[in-house]
């Protein structure tokens, strides 16, 4: 009997270490692995630096003050970091030895060159939705760049988390290729839209929650999540309350994706770098596709169950977080949190300040910020760090004030406490 158990439990185990094998590299016997050399006409080359542009593949394939798309940085995750490889063409660091065909299995297969898995810092659950002409005038752009040698650091990642076997069984749990095919219920500028969104600009990678093993929502997926290590949330955006993309004209969606900025709202944050590197490139025709499917989306969600109206708030609480924003806030930001047009963003009646998680409240008020410079904003006003200048009470006080004093009835959204304060600040990394 006992033999019988063992035999069974091996037989098992040996189905399931095909299963991964076959789901992870099973293509490589069923699919022709082609190496043809990518078209270099001119409309080739300009039609990949769009779509690199649109992937914004700079923004993590860049360190600060280093060369572009040279590589190198460090992408923190819960398990470690991710070093970003080298996406020029050097023979030794880059790209020099690679193939289309190699591109295209980085891209669609989530593979390296020779095989290897790459780990899911990488967004290829969204990047496999793109075509092999998207992917080869990709590749054949990134040809054409400047060699660099950088040398891509080794991942940090604890053990065995970046191992094969590991990254094999995740990716058989949460990753599989995809191809994006075209709804016939909607028009041909809102499928235009839902493709950039869902895979060139992977924006389900931080605007929908991860479970405990790093695997976000799929591709479609924008129902919010607080992205973790960097502990910012990214709110839904198919919520009236957090974005209400709904009911704002499509014009000022373009104008917020382009600029950076719009009549009601300023981006910050993790999404400053994706207007700054990537959206403001995109023509407008692209930026019209993705407000009209980001509306209609937002349009089609369940309506949202009114919340009970907040407790009220201490006197002592309420009267600290007055005067610490009649000391520190109301010279930019008007005494009713009114803002001023074009330059300071006003606070009262403004969806990010009321928020549930606080998140980014607390994260701009401790370390500040500029919106993205762009063409359209090119000379944004910033706001100064208070990290060393206000405690934990000072901040949870005054943010409080913004969330319940300045905001119209049956739009108060509540206390923040020195704990929420002291912890966002432990967990921040700047």
């Amino acid at each position: 009997m006992l033999r019988l158990s063992a035999g069974l439990l091996l037989g098992g185990l040996t189905l399931l270490a095909t299963a991964v094998v076959w789901h992870n590299w099973g293509d490589l016997l069923t699919d022709p692995q082609v190496a043809r050399a990518p078209a270099t006409t001119a409309e080739t080359l300009q039609r990949g630096s769009y779509l690199v542009r649109a992937g914004n593949c700079v923004a993590c394939h860049t360190t600060r003050g280093g060369a572009p798309l040279a590589g190198g940085r460090a992408i923190d995750t819960p398990f470690g970091a991710v070093y970003s490889s080298n996406l020029t063409p050097d023979n030794d660091t880059g790209l020099g030895r690679w193939n289309a065909q190699d591109f295209w299995n980085a891209l669609h297969h989530g593979r390296s060159r020779g095989g290897r898995l790459l780990a899911p810092a990488f967004p290829y659950e969204h990047t496999s939705l793109l075509s092999r002409e998207d992917t080869d005038a990709m590749f054949a752009w990134l040809r054409s760049q400047p060699a660099i040698s950088q040398p891509q650091p080794a991942h940090t990642l604890r053990w065995p988390l970046g191992t094969q076997p590991a990254l094999a069984l995740w990716r058989t749990l949460f990753f599989t290729p995809q191809t994006f095919t075209p709804d016939p219920k909607h028009s041909a500028q809102w499928n235009r839209g839902a493709w950039l969104v869902q895979g060139l600009g992977h924006c389900a990678a931080c605007h929908s929650p991860r479970n405990a093993l790093g695997a976000s929502g799929g591709v479609a997926d924008l129902s919010g999540g607080l992205m973790p290590v960097v502990n910012w949330y990214a709110p839904s955006l198919l919520s009236e309350r957090e974005t209400g993309l709904a009911s704002t004209p499509l014009a000022e969606i373009v104008r917020l994706l382009q600029t950076g900025r719009n009549s009601d709202a300023t981006v910050s944050g993790p999404m400053g770098e994706v207007v700054q590197h990537s959206l403001q490139h995109l023509n407008p025709e692209d930026l019209q596709a993705m407000a009209v499917y980001l509306q209609a989306r937002a349009r089609q969600a369940p309506s949202e169950a009114a919340r009970p109206g907040p407790p009220p708030v201490r006197a002592s609480v309420a009267e600290h977080g007055a005067k610490v924003y009649e000391r520190h806030c109301a010279t930019c930001h008007g005494e009713q949190g009114q803002g001023v047009p074009g330059i300071y963003p006003a606070l009262a009646s403004n969806r990010a300040v009321r928020l549930t998680d606080p998140t980014n409240l607390v994260q701009s008020v401790l370390y500040g910020g500029y919106a993205p410079v762009t063409a359209g904003h090119p000379r944004p006003f910033g706001m100064p760090p208070f990290v060393l200048e206000l405690e934990d009470r000072d901040i949870a006080a005054v943010l409080t004030h913004l969330r319940m004093a300045l905001q119209p009835d049956g739009h108060k959204a509540g206390e923040v406490t020195p704990l929420q304060v002291n912890r966002i600040r432990a967990e921040t990394t700047q």
